[in-house]
Parts: C-alpha cells; structure tokens; sequence
C-alpha cells in the first residue's frame, strides 16, 4: 500500500474517511436529540467573554455581494442571485401603485441557491454513506420537506461568539499574500501561522476559526475562473484530528469548497466534508471576505475579535447565506 507523507493511502478514500471519522466523532456527545453540534461550545459565558473584545467598536462585513456578478457556473444547478423589482420609482411617478394621499414605494424579490454566496453549511447538507450527524439515518433527517432534525433555523441564535484570523496566505507566502491552487493546508501549517501571529491568535473551546488563503484576493484581481468547484487552495483532509481536538466551534474560508482542491485522494469528492460535518457535527463557512480584516488584524497586530454570524432562520435549510460581522 502506498502511504503518503500524510499518512493515508491516496488510493483508499474509503478506508481513510472510515479510520478518521472513528478517531474524531463526536455522536452521543451532546445527547441523541442535539441539532447544532459544535456550536454547543458557545455558551453564555463564551459570548460574554468575546464581547469583551470589543475595543474600538469599528465593524467589518465579512460578506461577499449577492448579485449577478458572483462566482457561480451552474454547478449542481447553483446560480447566482437574481434580483427582481416588484415596484419602482417610476410605477410611483406614474400613479399605478393604487396608494392614497400620493405616497409610493418600491419593493423588491431575490431568488438564489442558499449556498451561492457568503454561506454556512448546515449539518444536514452531508452524510456519510448514508449517515447524517449524530449517526441518523439521512433520509430521516432531510425530507422533500427540509431539514426536519438539523435545519439551519436552530442555529440562528447561537453564531456569536470570538473569531480568531488565522491568515495562512500572508504567514506562508509574504510577499504576494496568497496560497497557491491546491496547496493543502495542514495542522503544522495552522499551529505554525498561530505562533508566528502570536497569543492573541490562540485557538480554543467554542472560537469559530478564519482561515484567510488569498484565493478570493486572486479571483478579485484575475476574474472569477474556476473559483466556484475548481481547484483552490483549503484544509488537508489530514487537519480533521486538529480540528476535532481543538473542539472550534465553528471554521470558515475564503474559497468555495473549505478543503483543498483537487481533493487529496486518486479519486474523491470533498472526503474532509464527510468527515467533519456528519461525524464531529462541525459548521462550515465558504466564500467569506476576510481580505479587509486581514489588513486589519495585521495593522493592529490583533486577531482575535467579536464575529456575529447568524445564519437566517430559513426552516428546514441545510445552508444559509450569511453577512458576518467582525468587532474589533
């Protein structure tokens, strides 16, 4: 058998998928009824503690547009967003709104995938073999109907907590501040990138965790590409233990797809999502923008910060966009 460096055979997703997924899982850990996983480590006293963060008051989106501009091809039918008029300015200057006393308006729809921009993965957006978090059966868990156990609703309360930027694009490559396509990004990279940003980047029980590739900066600069689904840099499937050990609460990136791309094994499909969602009930964050907070965080030498990140209460949603907000 071939074994890489990394410790798994590129030849056998299955097995390593299966080997990792036992090491990390956390099913019965917060009781056969649970619905956010992770995002249990967020507890009163940890949201205190992060708004105590707050020094300046100074608010960073982290959001991407919702827009037709956006990244998306397609891919399993998501779109960008498509943003419709339903009234005017000019309906009101005719007089055909039917209002009284002359005032108007305008009004406005959206239609897009959930996931199409700015996002959380929802713990019901992947199984494995058949497996969605905490060990149910997922054609229980997600009907025609929705999420009925895991649906992004139970989470709209809870995403406030401390955001740690780990920038992992300035820490490995300086001079240009961005990571390569399909650069792997592995635990000694993360601890490496965390001492040389210094304490205020320590991470711990219930942080939800930035990591910054630069990718996002690149397609800014060079035009979408294949930044939707095609090859970037993110985690290493090797990173799950780190993750699972560090007990975060939650992880977003910069980039479309969290892990690294072309996945890491001969023939294989985002194996790192099969593991951290289904099994250590992880939360997952993509697309965000976290180049102005980078600058930010590098200027003051702080990176750690306040990050309010509620998903929208869509019932039974297994993905919501987002516009997450950083307090420095």
């Amino acid at each position: 058998m071939a074994v890489t460096s990394a410790g798994f055979d590129p030849q056998d997703p299955e097995g390593a998928i299966a080997a990792t997924a036992r090491a990390v899982s956390n099913w019965g850990r917060w009781g056969e009824a649970d619905a956010v996983g992770t995002l249990n480590l967020i507890d009163d006293v940890a949201r205190a503690r992060a708004a105590a963060l707050v020094r300046s008051g100074t608010p960073i989106s982290l959001s991407q547009s919702f827009d037709m501009n956006g990244p998306q091809r397609g891919w399993r039918r998501r779109t960008n967003p498509v943003h419709t008029m339903l009234d005017t300015g000019t309906d009101a200057e005719r007089g055909s709104q039917g209002f009284p006393h002359g005032i108007g308006g305008a009004d406005d729809v959206i239609a897009m995938p959930l996931q199409c921009s700015t996002q959380w993965d929802g713990l019901g957006h992947i199984f494995d073999h058949g497996r969605a978090w905490n060990g149910r059966p997922a054609g229980e868990v997600v009907t025609s109907e929705g999420d009925l156990v895991t649906g992004i609703e139970h989470a709209a309360a809870i995403v406030t907590g401390r955001g740690v930027l780990l920038d992992l694009g300035r820490h490995l490559r300086p001079d240009a501040g961005e990571l390569e396509d399909g650069y792997a990004i592995t635990a000694d990279d993360l601890d490496a990138c965390i001492a040389a940003q210094g304490p205020t980047s320590t991470v711990g029980p219930g942080d939800i965790v930035l990591v910054r590739t630069g990718q996002l900066t690149r397609a800014r600069r060079d035009g979408w590409g294949d930044y939707a689904g095609g090859p970037a840099p993110g985690l290493s499937f090797t990173t799950a233990p780190w993750l699972r050990t560090h007990d975060i609460a939650a992880i977003a990136t910069d980039t479309w797809g969290f892990e690294v791309r072309p996945n890491e094994f001969d023939n294989a499909f985002q194996p790192l999502h099969q593991v951290v969602i289904p099994h250590i009930g992880l939360t997952i964050g993509e697309m965000w923008d976290l180049d102005a907070l980078a600058t930010a965080c590098a200027q003051q030498s702080r990176y750690e910060f306040l990050l309010t990140a509620a998903p929208l209460p869509i019932t039974g949603a297994v993905g919501s966009p987002v516009n997450p907000i950083a307090l420095l």
